[in-house]
């Protein structure tokens, strides 16, 4: 059959990882860009040999488009994705997907309705070592879990001196937690399963950053510590600690600690931009045996790149290619990206009230 053809909205992320992907896809093809600037129109159809559109109902009414790849700041994706599915378009987006999880509720009803795939690039339920981990935990290997600790301490915005943009904003889904909490708690959850209870503390540390000749005031939090009950069943709560921070100068990177009844297991990488290279999966058995596992062939990639970031990318575009042309539901799909926004805005909650905040499904 031919390639279906993709557009991409946003020229970072997008331009950087989801173009370089879809060059190697065996079921898409990219076939156009959106930028809202008219202005950028053709320094972008130069640099990348796409039509870019700067009308969103342009692009969207064009029935060649099969799907889009949505990789816009967060403030503005719900919005493009509610008129994109009313024009009967799949989706890909970036996370956060959406400000709210009420917003995330309205794009599964339009979605179901239709029989739209929606997904969503929770890239590291693609990377090998997660899958292999994943395994790990799946066989009872660890036995009963008794504690789950993910620090996530990254540097990325350590530098008072980082230019303010939207990522400061927490009305514009700026912060520590969209960036990397939505990550967290959906590995978590497709670890461990749901959390029914979150107890956190947000903090803004630079509470200024510069933009032009002023100082912008910071609205987002760069620090999270939070506590969370997982549970698959209500009689078995698993304790879990997260840390999150993007201001932490040598940070330790990624760090998940699983200790069991018969074990534990550390999924650990310090390199702070990549999601493939860099991570290692250690086990210690009951008799205090360390041995260092690696991923099995079949969750290997087939193929990577110098930017580890396009292989899991260009995965995700399989599944979610798979979906469409199967017309099967996706995962990850809005589900689990429903599920770790409403942890995200628990956490918030509870960082205010002082208290801890469930969580229903």
């Amino acid at each position: 059959m031919d390639k279906l053809n993709i557009a991409i909205a946003g020229t970072g992320f997008g331009a950087a990882v989801h173009l370089p992907a879809l060059r190697y896809s065996d079921n898409l093809k990219a076939f156009s860009f959106f930028h809202h600037k008219q202005s950028k129109k053709e320094e972008i159809e130069k640099k990348y040999g796409l039509k870019c559109y700067s009308n969103w109902i342009e692009l969207i009414s064009n029935k060649s488009i099969d799907g889009i790849i949505i990789a816009t700041p967060p403030e503005s994706r719900f919005k493009l994705a509610k008129e994109a599915l009313k024009n009967k378009k799949h989706l890909l987006l970036e996370k956060p997907v959406a400000i709210t999880s009420e917003e995330i509720e309205e794009l599964q009803r339009i979605a179901l309705k239709d029989n739209l795939s929606v997904c969503v690039d929770f890239e590291y339920r693609v990377v090998p070592h997660f899958l292999q981990a994943k395994e790990i935990i799946d066989q009872n290997t660890l036995g009963d879990i008794f504690l789950i600790k993910l620090d996530w301490i990254m540097s990325s915005r350590s530098n008072p001196k980082r230019e303010w943009n939207w990522y400061s904003d927490e009305n514009k889904g700026g912060g520590v937690m969209g960036a990397l909490g939505t990550h967290a708690f959906d590995i978590l959850h497709w670890f461990f399963g749901p959390t029914t209870e979150v107890i956190a503390k947000t903090y803004t540390t630079i509470k200024e950053r510069p933009q032009t000749n002023q100082m912008m005031k910071v609205t987002s939090e760069d620090v999270c510590i939070a506590n969370l009950k997982l549970s698959n069943h209500p009689e078995e709560i698993i304790p879990c600690q997260v840390s999150l921070s993007s201001i932490s100068k040598n940070g330790r990177g990624f760090c998940l600690e699983i200790y069991g009844s018969k074990g534990t297991l550390f999924l650990r990488s310090e390199n702070q931009k990549d999601y493939v290279h860099g991570f290692n999966l250690t086990y210690i058995d009951e008799l205090d045996r360390v041995t260092t596992i690696n991923p099995d062939d079949e969750f290997l990639f087939n193929r990577t790149w110098t930017d580890g970031r396009i292989a899991p990318v260009k995965r995700i575009h399989d599944w979610w290619a798979n979906s469409i042309i199967e017309k099967k539901p996706i995962i990850p799909g809005l589900s689990e990206g429903l599920n770790s926004q409403r942890v995200c805005e628990a956490a918030k909650e509870s960082s205010i009230s002082g208290i801890a905040s469930e969580i229903t499904y």
